[in-house]
């Protein structure tokens, strides 16, 4: 047995090299241990949405996140359907007093309030919320499709 360090942040070459390999074998433990789908949802079904309503991505979603929301909220906490429409979204998820910020050298998406959105066969089945800092990432909230349950998609989020 062989056992090496490589540094994950930022990525080191070794770390580039064998990221391929090492998903597998998370993957692999997720499906056997934990009895995960293999459909679960990858990285590369998540999108980082600007929480603004001049971002043509966010505009396009946003519909589907509010009707998301309220399903959630209806189901998992028992909100009545006025309790969760939305402008209570709107005011809850999406009115941050965060400014969006793009410093030369902070993220690429630059800093501010996401949605992180979790796609599956075209359609949002999660929502993380999230603030963007110079010093860490805020989990605000998340609200999910509870039809997709099964996924433990907070669990996979928390630990994205």
């Amino acid at each position: 047995l062989k056992v090496r360090v490589v540094r994950s942040s930022p990525p080191s070459s070794q770390f580039k090299a064998t990221f391929q390999e090492s998903y597998q074998v998370y993957k692999r433990y997720q499906m056997v241990i934990h009895k995960d789908p293999p459909d679960k949802p990858t990285i590369n079904q998540v999108k980082l949405v600007l929480v603004s309503f001049e971002d043509p991505q966010f505009k396009s979603s946003f519909n589907q996140s509010a009707t998301l929301f309220a399903k959630y909220q209806m189901a998992i906490h028992k909100d009545t359907p006025s309790d969760c429409g939305e402008n209570e979204f709107t005011r809850f998820l999406c009115d941050s007093p965060l400014e969006a910020e793009n410093a030369p050298n902070g993220p690429e998406c630059g800093y501010g309030s996401f949605h992180q959105q979790y796609w599956l066969d075209g359609k949002i089945v999660a929502v993380g919320v999230i603030d963007i800092l110079p010093y860490c990432v805020s989990s605000v909230y998340l609200y999910y499709d509870p039809d997709y349950s099964f996924l433990s998609l907070g669990v996979y989020s928390a630990l994205r």
